[in-house]
C-alpha cells in the first residue's frame, strides 16, 4: 500500500496553533480569555453595527439597585400602602423604651382605623382602659367620642384615633416635654402614612403638640390651622367635655367645621317627639 502523503512539518504547527487559540477563545483551557491578545478582547466586545450601543469610557461601579431606587425616592413621596407602614409603625411602637413610660405600660396604644382616613382624631394620651386594652379611646371619653362621630354621620372604622402619646403616663398624669419630644416622631409618621385632609385635635395637648404652639384650645378653635399637609381643627377633650357638658355645643361648632373642611353637611337630625296629651 503506498505510503499517505505527509504535512510540512510547518503546517501541522500553524494547524496545531490554530486549534489551541480556538479552544483557549472558549475557555476550554480554564483562563484563556485572560491570555486572549488586547487587540481580539477588544473587538469581542465590540458590538456589530447596528446591534447595540456604540462602545463607551470606562464608567464607576454601577450600585446595587436597591440603593439606586432608594436614591430617586424623594422623601416625601407617599407611602404605597398606608396600612403596611401603620403595622410596621405599631411594632416600632411596641418595642420602643425611649423614654421611662416604655418600661412602665401594660400596653402600647399605637391608635387604630382607617389607614386611609381622611379625618383623624388626636387625643392626649392613654388612660387605665386603653392601657389595658391596648386600644385608644375606649373607656367613658371614648364612648363619648364615638358619639361625637356618630353625630358627624361617621363611624370610627370611618376614621383613625390616636394620641400624642403611645402609652399611659402613670396615674393619668399629664404628659412631660420630653416624652411628649420622644413620640412626636410617631406621630408624624403616622400621618404621613395616611394622608388625612383634616385632623382633630382633642384637647390642649394634642393641640399643642401638633401645632407647636402654647395658646389654649379656646383661643385655638373656631378655624382651621394648616400642618402636615392637612388642616388642624383643635376642639375639647371628650374627657373634659364629660366634666364640662355646657361647652358641649361649641364642640359641636368645631366638628361641624370639620365636616365642612372634609366637604361634607352635618346630618339632619330626627326631629323630637312630641308631647303626650295631658288628660
Amino acid at each position: 500500500m503506498p505510503a499517505e502523503p505527509t504535512a510540512p512539518r510547518s503546517d501541522l504547527r500553524a494547524a496545531v496553533r490554530a486549534l489551541l487559540a480556538d479552544a483557549d477563545a472558549f475557555g476550554v483551557l480554564g483562563d484563556g480569555a485572560n491570555r486572549r491578545p488586547a487587540a481580539d478582547v477588544a473587538r469581542a466586545s465590540t458590538p456589530a453595527r447596528g446591534f447595540g450601543p456604540a462602545p463607551t469610557a470606562p464608567t464607576a461601579p454601577v450600585p446595587p439597585p436597591h440603593a439606586a431606587a432608594a436614591a430617586a425616592t424623594p422623601a416625601t413621596s407617599p407611602v404605597a400602602d398606608p396600612a403596611t407602614a401603620l403595622a410596621g409603625l405599631a411594632c416600632e411602637i411596641d418595642a420602643c423604651r425611649r423614654c421611662a413610660l416604655g418600661g412602665q405600660r401594660t400596653r402600647s396604644v399605637p391608635g387604630q382605623g382607617s389607614p386611609r382616613a381622611e379625618l383623624v382624631f388626636v387625643g392626649e394620651a392613654p388612660g387605665a382602659d386603653e392601657d389595658r386594652e391596648g386600644l385608644a379611646f375606649v373607656g367613658a371619653a371614648g364612648a363619648l367620642l364615638t358619639k361625637m362621630i356618630g353625630a358627624m354621620g361617621l363611624s370610627r372604622d370611618e376614621v383613625f384615633i390616636a394620641n400624642v402619646l403611645k402609652c399611659r403616663p402613670p396615674g393619668n398624669r399629664e404628659p412631660a416635654p420630653d416624652e411628649v419630644a420622644q413620640c412626636r416622631g410617631y406621630l408624624e409618621r403616622q400621618l404621613a402614612a395616611i394622608r388625612p385632609k383634616v385632623i382633630c385635635a382633642l384637647g390642649a395637648h394634642a393641640a399643642r403638640s401638633l401645632l407647636q404652639t402654647e395658646q389654649s384650645v379656646g383661643k385655638l378653635r373656631g378655624r382651621a390651622h394648616p400642618a402636615f399637609g392637612a388642616q388642624v381643627v383643635a376642639t375639647y377633650h371628650p374627657a373634659y367635655l364629660l366634666r364640662t357638658p355646657s361647652e358641649k355645643p361649641k364642640a359641636w361648632e368645631d366638628l361641624k367645621l370639620v365636616l365642612k373642611l372634609l366637604g361634607r353637611e352635618p346630618p339632619a337630625r330626627a326631629p323630637a317627639a312630641a308631647p303626650e296629651p295631658v288628660a
